[in-house]
Formats: structure tokens, C-alpha cells, sequence
């Protein structure tokens, strides 16, 4: 099995440190908000790497962290030590305290993973339930020299690691000479890129709501060393795979590395895997640029959450995928189609078609190459020299990995079809014979519009419920 590991920027072949056993970790979400479409094209992409995993037979120990302190919104901007902390931010939006928002936010969040089909980890630590860890940390980094303190906060002093910025690419000088001019840059560092492990509840933090003691005075800790925490106390130091999104390349994962290799002497994780953004009509989608779609929004527009995962499924987890509605529109025509088919086909039979499974693995341990199984999987189903019995034993293997419940396939509403969708879809089939493909694609608007479906199969057009 083969990935790709952006500390090294090559294909590697997984090594496991353990045999049979992988060590996982996903960063976790900051929950003072809903995790848009985005975020949960990132947590997609970790679960379709843990499901390849297991199809492999290797054990995998899931770990999670859930970020409800320390996450400051100056991230956005360039530096993660400046600015509000998204908890603070959310509790007065909202007029409630922190820890109430955080708890709203990340039931909801869970309630996202499930509609998604995205499995649990099985081991998942808040900040905030994770403080003493976190703070033995910062008293090790400490003895050992790593560290400088004002009045505001402990900082991690990076000009001591002779590879900090190792998993970018990026030399401390470089960093230093290609900073951009909007990144907020805190006047009390000894270097631009030196961050904040612990914060004083002094300052423009005077007012923070949670905060803990410490050996060194009443505060919080900053957004990075939670991960390094959380994930030693539930993995161990080093652990095999460290995944995020692409976002935390060069400045949350790059300050992990640093704080837990300078504390402990060994590296974080052996492998790092970061998933791309997800764009909205070519853009970036987030929060900050206030086009962040949340899952709610698809539901509202009669779509399923498992049209938004197969949408997912069609990229590959290295390169930025365009979210559209008409492309959620294919997405959910071809999953139905496959639904369609499962319904039709019988009962699975007791073996598969070894040739198409042998060419699955292939693809998934191929970097995850899941837009080629996908393909795989169509070719299956319309291989007319395989019966229906043997194609679902090999799709519901496939499934295992996918994840679109094609053993489960949802029950069709039966609402009839009105008079006037069925002379549209006449009006359509005629336009589509005389290749007016205008025509045809206005006709297809305007029958969706009223929720109906427009199916092109191989048997012609079919019209359906969505």
C-alpha cells in the first residue's frame, strides 16, 4: 500500500510500526460553529484512508481531538496566536457560555459524521479535558530551553530547531523573508514564526472566559499543543499517520512537529496526509469568506448526505474539487442509479468477481485512488458477461470502503407522477432526438424544479422522485 507523505513529498510504501496495526489521527474540529462542507470533505477523505486500512486487514486505532479553547480566529489572517478565541467568539454570537456552544456544536457535528457514513473514532479527547496533559508539555519544552515568557503568554522560541518548517518545505529564514504583509505579526515574539503554547489571562485576554492554573499563572493553552497532547496520551509518540487539511501545513502541523519532537526527542507521526480544499464555483469555500454551505443546506435542497460523499468519492484527496449544484446534481443521479441497481439485482451471492476485486485493491492502495475504484465499481455493474448475484457480492466489499450503504439502498417515495412532468419529459425525449440539447437541458430545470428526477439510462429517460 502506497501513500503519500508530505513531510517527505514522495510515494512511500506504508510501513506500520506496529505489524498489522496503524496508529491514526485526525485534527478534530474547533466547534464553535457548524463544520461546513468543506471541513467535512476532510473528514471524508480520513475515513475513506481509515476504511482502505481495514480493507487491508491492518487494525486501526482511530484518535481524535475536539478543539473548544485556545483557537484563536487570527489564524485566518496568517497568525494563530492573534485575535478572538472562536469559543469567546461563538458564546457571544450566541449569548451562551463557551463551553455550552461547545457541546451544541459538536453534538451537531457528530450528527454530520453519521449522515456522511464517516466512522467514529474510537478515541476522542477535548482541550479542555486534556489541560494537565497539555501543561507537563510546555514544562518539558521548558527545562530543555525551548521557551520565552512576557507578560501575554509562554512562547515556543523556533530559532532553537535548527528544521523547524520542515514539513512545508521552508527554512526558518526563508519563512522569515517570504512572510506576507497581512500576516499579524505579535510584537512581543523574538521571531515572526514563534508561537504560543501558553496565554496569561493579562491583556487583551484579561476577559477569557476558561482558564486553568498553571505553574506559571492563571490561563489557557494555544491552539497547537493540544494535538500534540492529545494525540501522545491516546497513540504514543511517534505514531504511524497524522492526517488534516491542507490549511494546516504550514503553521498548526508544522508547530506540532515542532513542540513534540524538541519535548520528546522522536518524530510526531511517520506519515502526514493532508486533503485538499474543497472550492466553491473555483473559490475558496470557508467561513471567513462567508460561503460556507453546511451540510443542512444540501438536506434543504432535497438532497441526501450520501450524494455529497459520492461527490467527494469522484476526486482524488490530492487535488481541489469545485462544488456546484449541478455537479451534487450528477452525484445524486448516479448514486440513485446505483441504487436502482441494487434493488433490481437480487440477492447477493456468496463470492465475488475476483478479477474486479483484484483491480479495487489495486486502485485504493494506489495513494487512495477512490475515483478510480469508483470507476471500477460502474464497470462491474455493467459487465453483462457477470450475474447479478456475483456483481453485488463484489459491491457490497467495494461498500466496505465507499460507503454509500448500497446494502441498504433508500426506499423510493411513491408520489405519482402529475400529467404536466409527464409531457415535459415527452417535450424532453423529443428535443434529445432532434439533438436539441438546449432545449433538453431547460426541460430537465424545469421538471427538477418541481422535485421530480430526470434519469438518462441506458433505456432511455426515466423520471422519478428525489
Amino acid at each position: 500500500m502506497k501513500l503519500y507523505n508530505t513531510l517527505t513529498r514522495t510515494l512511500e510504501e506504508l510501513k506500520p510500526i506496529k505489524r498489522g496495526e496503524i496508529g491514526l489521527y485526525t485534527c478534530g474540529p474547533t466547534v464553535y460553529d457548524f463544520a461546513h462542507i468543506g471541513n467535512l470533505r476532510t473528514y471524508i477523505f480520513g475515513d475513506l484512508l481509515r476504511r482502505v486500512l481495514e480493507y487491508n486487514g491492518y487494525q486501526v486505532t482511530h484518535a481524535m481531538n475536539i478543539t473548544d479553547v485556545g483557537h484563536l480566529d487570527g489564524d485566518n489572517k496568517g497568525d494563530a496566536d492573534t485575535g478572538e478565541d472562536r469559543m469567546d467568539k461563538g458564546a457571544k454570537r450566541e449569548g451562551k457560555h463557551p463551553l455550552e456552544i461547545a457541546r451544541m456544536y459538536e453534538e451537531q457535528f457528530f450528527k454530520d459524521l453519521d449522515a456522511l457514513n464517516i466512522e467514529n473514532a474510537q478515541h476522542i479527547l477535548r482541550a479542555t479535558d486534556s489541560i494537565a496533559e497539555q501543561i507537563e508539555i510546555i514544562k518539558i519544552l521548558e527545562q530543555k530551553g525551548f521557551t520565552y515568557k512576557d507578560d501575554a503568554a509562554i512562547y515556543f522560541d523556533t530559532s532553537k530547531l535548527a528544521d523547524y518548517g520542515k514539513l512545508a518545505g521552508q527554512k526558518l529564514e526563508d519563512k522569515k523573508v517570504g512572510a506576507r504583509e497581512e500576516v499579524v505579526v505579535d510584537i512581543q515574539k523574538k521571531n515572526p514564526q514563534d508561537f504560543v503554547l501558553w496565554f496569561f489571562i493579562a491583556g487583551r485576554y484579561k476577559d477569557h472566559i476558561l482558564k486553568w492554573p498553571s505553574p506559571w499563572g492563571e490561563g489557557f493553552p494555544g491552539w497547537h499543543i493540544e494535538c500534540s497532547a492529545i494525540s501522545r496520551k491516546l497513540l504514543g509518540q511517534p505514531f504511524d499517520i497524522h492526517t488534516g487539511g491542507v490549511d494546516h501545513i504550514g503553521t498548526h502541523h508544522t508547530n506540532e512537529i515542532a513542540q513534540s519532537e524538541a519535548a520528546f526527542g522522536t518524530p510526531l507521526a511517520n506519515t502526514w496526509m493532508h486533503g485538499e480544499f474543497l472550492l466553491i464555483d473555483s473559490g475558496r469555500m470557508g467561513k471567513s469568506e462567508g460561503n460556507g454551505y453546511i451540510l443542512k443546506t444540501i438536506i434543504d435542497k432535497s438532497y441526501r448526505p450520501l450524494d455529497y460523499r459520492y461527490f467527494c468519492l469522484t476526486a482524488h484527496w490530492r487535488t481541489q474539487l469545485n462544488f456546484t449544484w449541478e455537479a451534487l446534481d450528477s452525484a445524486h443521479t448516479a448514486l440513485t442509479r446505483l441504487y436502482d441497481f441494487v434493488r433490481q439485482a437480487g440477492t447477493a451471492g456468496s463470492v465475488g468477481n475476483t478479477n474486479y476485486e483484484a483491480k479495487f485493491l489495486e486502485s485504493v492502495n494506489e495513494n487512495l485512488n477512490i475515483p478510480k475504484a469508483l470507476a471500477i465499481a460502474w464497470e462491474l455493474v455493467g459487465d453483462k458477461t457477470i450475474s447479478n448475484p456475483e456483481k453485488l457480492a463484489s459491491l457490497y466489499k467495494f461498500d466496505s470502503v465507499l460507503g454509500l450503504d448500497l446494502n441498504n439502498p433508500p426506499a423510493i417515495e411513491t408520489r405519482e407522477i402529475p400529467d404536466s412532468i409527464k409531457k415535459l419529459a415527452q417535450e424532453r425525449d423529443e428535443a434529445r432526438k432532434n439533438k436539441d440539447f438546449a432545449k433538453s437541458d431547460e426541460l430537465r430545470a424545469q421538471i427538477e424544479a418541481t422535485g421530480f428526477l430526470v434519469l438518462d439510462t441506458p433505456e432511455g429517460q426515466k423520471i422519478q422522485n428525489k
